[in-house]
């Protein structure tokens, strides 16, 4: 059955502002299922895991289903979900963690391609414990990130590989399971952000071959939470803890501080609604993401292949790269007119969307701060084709 998109709207309350939103970098604008269990959390009784009593209970029992729909959307044990403020923060205290076993001599491999949340965190502490980092380069025209260099930059004192799944600036989906092959052959531990990929397609770690996987629940409409998920949960009691519990163990190691119940009540339901966006799909909730997440995908790539054609053909503007294999978001620039001055024009036309100066990450590799920076664009699971063409005419009036 064909994706249906105006069903999907329907069920997105932020909708009714009358924008259109291919702001989708920033993250997805959350469903009514979300706002609806957030709030119904807020307003039942909860205390803190532990007790025997209800309320108490209750906590308990959200703060297991987190994990196991987090689980569940990437193929995984619960027993290794770690859920934490954000993806940034739970990056730092892994680094950290880990670091605390680095020594001289050994190294740490990082991409061009990865957002400063995948990067600073390892640089920190590889200079901290004077260890060597070594870079994967990106190809300039296309942005793709060539497997074949892991050849030469993994050593057998290769403590860690760090990557992204899919860049949320140009779009690029490195090919993650030929690089971990190579990353198992060398030893090292292999940390993909797949933050910007979940929204848009069936993840499954063990498929991918990372040994951790960092999430951003924003990113597909969820609350302001992160997780990081173990494929083999015992390395988490390997970890130095940063919990405030000395006898902390499993997941409790990465985190400080009990959960906001109705934050994970929000999480539990934004999985839920990732299930269902294939109303016909049946099964357990992990079949019912496998089944709808394809179907997004399927429905997105027309889109997004619509999109590049149209901008490329109709109007001046230049998109960076051209990856083989993309998630929906994209970057570009104009031949007369600076990215500030394109959002300004398409936000007079009731559009959303960013321009980033370009002076951090991919985008500083690119040089596009040289250039005045970019616009940023990306679509979501409610975006239709009208307002794909509504971004791209109005970009087309610039000349």
């Amino acid at each position: 059955m064909a994706f249906d998109v105006a069903r999907v709207r329907g069920l997105i309350p932020a909708l009714g502002d009358g924008w259109v939103h291919v702001d989708g970098t920033a993250g997805m604008h959350a469903p009514e299922e979300v706002a609806f269990a957030t709030l119904r959390a807020l307003r039942a009784p909860v205390s803190a895991p532990g007790g025997v009593f209800p309320a108490s209970l209750v906590a308990e029992e959200t703060e297991h289903a987190a994990r196991q729909a987090v689980a569940d959307l990437v193929g995984a044990d619960p027993r290794g979900v770690v859920i934490g403020p954000g993806v940034a923060v739970l990056l730092r205290r892994l680094a950290d963690a880990l670091g605390e076993t680095w020594i001289l001599g050994d190294e740490i491999v990082l991409s061009r391609l990865d957002d400063v949340s995948n990067v600073t965190p390892w640089l920190r502490n590889a200079q901290r414990k004077g260890v060597g980092v070594r870079w994967a380069e990106i190809d300039i025209e296309t942005c793709e990130l060539p497997d074949w260099q892991f050849d030469d930059l993994l050593e057998r004192t290769t403590r860690v590989v760090a990557l992204t799944a899919a860049s949320p600036h140009v779009g690029t989906r490195p090919d993650i399971p030929k690089i971990a092959e190579r990353t198992r052959e060398n030893g090292a531990l292999l940390v993909v952000d797949i933050s910007a990929a979940a929204p848009f397609g069936p993840q499954d770690i063990d498929a991918l071959g990372a040994d951790v996987v960092a999430l951003d629940a924003a990113a597909w409409g969820g609350p302001r939470l992160g997780a990081l998920v173990f494929r083999a949960p015992a390395l988490l009691d390997r970890l130095a803890s940063c919990s405030l519990e000395p006898a902390a163990r499993g997941p409790r190691r990465l985190e400080v501080g009990p959960h906001s119940c109705p934050q994970l009540a929000g999480l539990i339901a934004s999985i839920d609604h990732l299930a269902g966006l294939d109303d016909t799909a049946a099964g357990t909730r992990r079949e019912r993401l496998i089944a709808s997440m394809a179907e997004v995908k399927s429905y997105q790539a027309g889109l997004l292949a619509t999109l590049l054609v149209e901008l490329r053909t109709r109007t001046g503007a230049l998109v960076i790269g051209d990856p083989m294999r993309r998630v929906p978001m994209l970057s570009f620039t104009h031949a007369s007119v600076k990215a500030p001055d394109v959002v300004e024009h398409l936000a007079d036309r009731g559009i959303c969307a960013f321009a980033d100066p370009g002076d951090h990450g991919v985008l500083a590799h690119l040089g596009s701060a040289e250039v005045g920076g970019v616009v940023r664009v990306g679509l979501a699971h409610y975006t239709n084709a009208a307002e794909v063409e509504a971004l791209v005419s109005a970009v087309a009036e610039l000349g």
